[in-house]
Order: C-alpha cells, then sequence, then structure tokens
C-alpha cells in the first residue's frame, strides 16, 4: 500500500508540472501576439497631421470622405483607410507670361503669387485637382488674366499706370482662383520688362527731349543776358544824365567830389612806408581856388589827375591815380 501511495504521488507531480509548464508557454505565446498586436495598430491604425496641414481619408468602401482632419494623432483603419495630407499654407510662386500691349509692343512680366487651398474645400479639390493643384491650375489662369489686362493699356501707361495694372490682374485673379477653391494671398508684378527695340527707341527719345530741353535753357538765358545788359544801359545812362543835371544845377558837387578823392588819396599813401608830402593842390583841397569846374574838368577829369600826378613823386603816381579814380569817375561819365 505504501508503494502505490508513493507512485500516485509521484504521478500527481508530474501531470501538475507538466500542466503549469504548458501554461506558461501558452500565456509567454499570449503577451508576444498581443506586443505585436500592438505595435501594428500604432505603426498601421494612427497618423501624424503636421502643423500647417490638414487631411482627408479615402475608403475603400466610400471613397473620399467630407470630414477634414486637424493637426495632431488621429485615427484610421488599416487597409480601408487612405489618408491624403495637404499643406494649407501660403505658398510663394513665381510665374513669367510674354504678353502684348495696346499698341503691339511685346511685354514680359513676371507675378508672384501667394496660394493656398480652401480648408473646408479639401475633397473637392482632391477629387478635382489632386495634391498638385497649384501646377495644374495657377499658370494658366495667371497667363489669362495678365493678357487680357495688359492688352487693355498702352507700353508707357504699363510704366505710369503699374499700380493700377497690378489692382486689376490681383482682383481678377482672386476671382477667378476662387472657382478652383484656392485662396489667394498676395499677387504682386515683381518685373515688368520690354523688348530691346522698345527700349532703345525710349532711350532716344528721352536723350532728344532733354537735349531740346537744354536747347531751349540756352536760348531763355541769351534772352535773360541780352535784356539785362539793356537795362544796365538804361540804368547808367540815366545815372549819367542825373548826374550831368545835378553838376549844372549845383557847382559844389564837384567840391564834394574833390573831398572824396582828397580822402582817397591821403588814406591810400598813408599805407605807404616811404615818407610822401603833398601840397593841397595835389590832394585836392584848394577848394577857394578860383579856377572854374569846367575848366578844370575841360577833357573829362584828365587835369585833376594830370595835375595830381606832377605833384607827388614818381613812386607814388600810380597809387595817387589809382585812388583818384573812383571819386573821379561820376564827372567823366558826366561830360
Amino acid at each position: 500500500g505504501k508503494q502505490w501511495y508513493q507512485r500516485r504521488v509521484r504521478e500527481h507531480y508530474y501531470i501538475t508540472n507538466n500542466l503549469s509548464m504548458a501554461a506558461l508557454r501558452t500565456g509567454g505565446i499570449a503577451g508576444v501576439a498581443a506586443l505585436a498586436l500592438g505595435g501594428y495598430f500604432v505603426q498601421n491604425c494612427l497618423y501624424t497631421v503636421e502643423g500647417g496641414h490638414r487631411s482627408i481619408l479615402f475608403s475603400r468602401l466610400g471613397g473620399l470622405q467630407e470630414k477634414v482632419y486637424k493637426e495632431g494623432l488621429n485615427f484610421k483603419v488599416p487597409w480601408l483607410h487612405k489618408p491624403i495630407i495637404y499643406d494649407i499654407r501660403a505658398t510663394p510662386r513665381r510665374i513669367t507670361s510674354p504678353t502684348g500691349s495696346k499698341d503691339l509692343q511685346t511685354v514680359h512680366i513676371s507675378l508672384r503669387v501667394l496660394s493656398r487651398p480652401n480648408p473646408l474645400k479639401l475633397t473637392d479639390i482632391a477629387r478635382r485637382l489632386g495634391l498638385d493643384f497649384n501646377d495644374r491650375v495657377l499658370p494658366s489662369i495667371v497667363n489669362e488674366i495678365l493678357k487680357s489686362v495688359v492688352a487693355q493699356f498702352n507700353a508707357s501707361q504699363l510704366i505710369t499706370q503699374r499700380q493700377m495694372v497690378s489692382n486689376m490682374v490681383r482682383d481678377q485673379l482672386v476671382e477667378r482662383a476662387r472657382d478652383f477653391d484656392i485662396i489667394l494671398e498676395d499677387v504682386a508684378i515683381t518685373d515688368l520688362s520690354f523688348s530691346p527695340q522698345y527700349t532703345a527707341a525710349v532711350e532716344a527719345k528721352q536723350i532728344a527731349q532733354q537735349e531740346a530741353q537744354r536747347a531751349a535753357i540756352l536760348v531763355e538765358r541769351a534772352v535773360q543776358e541780352r535784356q539785362q545788359k539793356i537795362v544796365q544801359a538804361e540804368g547808367e545812362a540815366r545815372a549819367a544824365y542825373m548826374l550831368g543835371e545835378a553838376i549844372a544845377d549845383n557847382p559844389g558837387f564837384l567840391k564834394l567830389r574833390r573831398i572824396t578823392a582828397a580822402k582817397n588819396i591821403a588814406s591810400t599813401m598813408s599805407k605807404s612806408q616811404n615818407k610822401v608830402y603833398l601840397s593841397s593842390d595835389s590832394l585836392f583841397l584848394n577848394i577857394r581856388d578860383t579856377v572854374g569846374d569846367k575848366e578844370l574838368f575841360s577833357s573829362g577829369g584828365g587835369n585833376i589827375i594830370d595835375a595830381t600826378l606832377d605833384a607827388v613823386p614818381e613812386a607814388a603816381a600810380p597809387a595817387v591815380e589809382k585812388a583818384a579814380a573812383p571819386a573821379l569817375e561820376p564827372a567823366v561819365a558826366a561830360e
């Protein structure tokens, strides 16, 4: 009986140990399976929408979904859903279009456009245009609008009225892009150029206009100088006439001129390093002299100067003549 009991205990222990090992192996496989399933779920059922982007889902059963998903972590069903992500930030694009002006001049215009899709219409954009909507739409509508607007202006007006042209292009382009659910943030003309022949013709015209203006200025200057000389001559003649009248009416005028000439001579001689002695006759201070004024000035004041130079030393004669000349000029002019 004892042996039978021991055998039964060993059998029970063996069975219990085998069942524990089997359960342990089964639990490990389940854990690994759960971990693998979780990794697959994270990798294929979740996706991230970056900042400045929006997404829509394409379902294999129902096609494009109307719901627009915002930034952050979003859910999808693997195999069944495919996310389509759009960049809704403003994207710059430069488009150059050759066109013709109203006076049949070739004009090359470069336009900078900031565009972005309408976030509420991403499903329609994906259905009609796809992800490359800018390449499909903007070049065609920009060329269309530029040609229609530029054809309304002459080449010169495109330069002088550039702001008006830019506003017209922007307004019409915004309206045209709205038909494709595209929002234009800004439209600006960055470059405006003409053909080399037209540029050379404009430069030649500007040079000719400048030369004509310069010639007109020279003619006007000559007329003004002539008028100035006429007025100056008339003034001098009038002054000489008035001086003659003053001398005829008041003989003391000549005596006043004598005093002024004497002061000039004395001032000049006082600055000389040499000592010079002059008589009152040489200085014109002989105011009480009985010599008549007409006789003294019979040769336009020459008698006065000659008499003075005869009375001063030879070395001081030029200085005396120079000092006396201003005071005697009115008398000479009056003669």
